[in-house]
């Protein structure tokens, strides 16, 4: 049996536009259509097999559920698209990744791990999952031949990347002034009017701190310090003072952006800078004790196929492959994934510069 699927979820634009970090307008929320053929026994979404035909039927009684870290609106729509062109039902527990991750550790401590698949932000934490074997090897059909995207033997694979920039208010800041690079939102002018999230836990701390230190100026934050920027809690508090006006410029994410002017109309804009957007990767893979390995491995099949990675695309964020186009936020092409504009921190960078990145940032600000 063929049949075309379109996969538009009915919740994602207020889940969207309640997200902290990233997101997709109505307009952009995995509206287009996917081809699914069954016909011989096996599942075939436009054209690329994601189950072979035994693994479908026996999939196809399981309910999945996924332990993650990915933003809430954009990890809902892949669900929906999931369930949508596959009948498989997912159930999911989201949460900021340190407390994820005791969670994952104490459950599997206890032999009581409810996941079936596991998403991190954190390289960190997917290798303190493979530590105490939480992972089950497995590597997607998909990005069987892209070894970039497989980690520590095929315990998990990268699997999104979300993009990181800066935005300013246009009523504060007119175009022609606006910021174009990442030192431009040192301009004293700014002062007091600046906004940035806490710089020591997570993923995109983690590469933004790399980025700072490799690309614009080892002593950045202390001379962003002496502005005295405004530093939130989460990304939601920090767009939503910008919206407000109570900043010239924050950093941001592009997609949150997008859905800021296009469900709220904001007078915000957000910046391709000349040194580049930073990007952060998202993780994911099979766990070693998973009650439903067969959906688990489903799952992990399509959201890297090309169907998959085009949902990842079309709520805001950046393939984990090149051969996906780049995602589009606010009526703008983003640059292409291997373009001089994109910085996306290498994985194992993450072991290496986190700590004392975080330790310069905490010297700046005092916190």
């Amino acid at each position: 049996m063929k049949k075309r699927i379109g996969s538009v979820a009915s919740l994602a634009a207020l889940m969207l536009a309640l997200s902290a970090c990233s997101g997709a307008s109505a307009n952009s929320v995995v509206t287009d259509e996917a081809e699914v053929d069954t016909s011989n026994g096996s599942l075939v979404i436009d054209g690329e097999q994601i189950a072979d035909k035994e693994t479908y039927e026996t999939a196809k009684e399981q309910t999945l559920t996924v332990y993650t870290g990915y933003q809430e609106a954009n990890q809902h729509v892949l669900n929906e698209a999931f369930t949508e062109d596959t009948g498989i039902k997912v159930e999911y527990v989201r949460d900021v990744t340190n407390k994820l991750s005791e969670r994952v550790l104490s459950e599997a401590g206890a032999g009581q791990l409810g996941a079936d698949v596991l998403i991190t932000s954190d390289y960190k934490v997917a290798n303190a999952f493979d530590e105490a074997g939480i992972w089950d090897s497995y590597v997607p059909d998909a990005v069987a031949d892209l070894p970039e995207l497989q980690h520590n033997d095929g315990k998990f694979v990268t699997f999104a990347n979300v993009p990181v920039t800066f935005a300013y208010n246009t009523n504060n800041v007119a175009e022609e002034d606006a910021p174009t690079s990442w030192k431009d939102l040192l301009d004293p002018a700014n002062e007091g009017k600046i906004g940035i999230v806490q710089g020591t836990a997570g993923g995109s701390s983690i590469a933004l701190n790399r980025f700072i230190q490799e690309k614009v100026d080892p002593d950045y934050w202390t001379k962003m310090a002496a502005l005295k920027p405004t530093v939130y809690d989460s990304g939601g508090q920090r767009q939503e003072a910008l919206a407000r006006g109570e900043l010239n410029v924050a950093t941001a994410g592009t997609a949150a952006v997008n859905v800021a002017i296009t469900e709220d109309g904001a007078p915000i804009q957000y910046v391709v800078p000349e040194e580049g957007i930073v990007l952060f990767s998202f993780f994911a893979g099979k766990a070693a004790d998973t009650k439903n390995p067969e959906a688990a491995e489903l799952y992990l099949n399509y959201a890297l196929s090309e169907r998959g990675q085009s949902v990842v695309r079309q709520v805001g964020d950046y393939s984990a492959r090149a051969d996906v186009d780049p995602p589009v936020a606010a009526g703008r092409e983003l640059p292409a994934l291997d373009s001089e504009q994109v910085w996306l921190m290498p994985a194992q960078d993450e072991l290496k510069y986190a700590t004392e990145d975080a330790a310069l940032w905490r010297s700046a600000f005092g916190r």
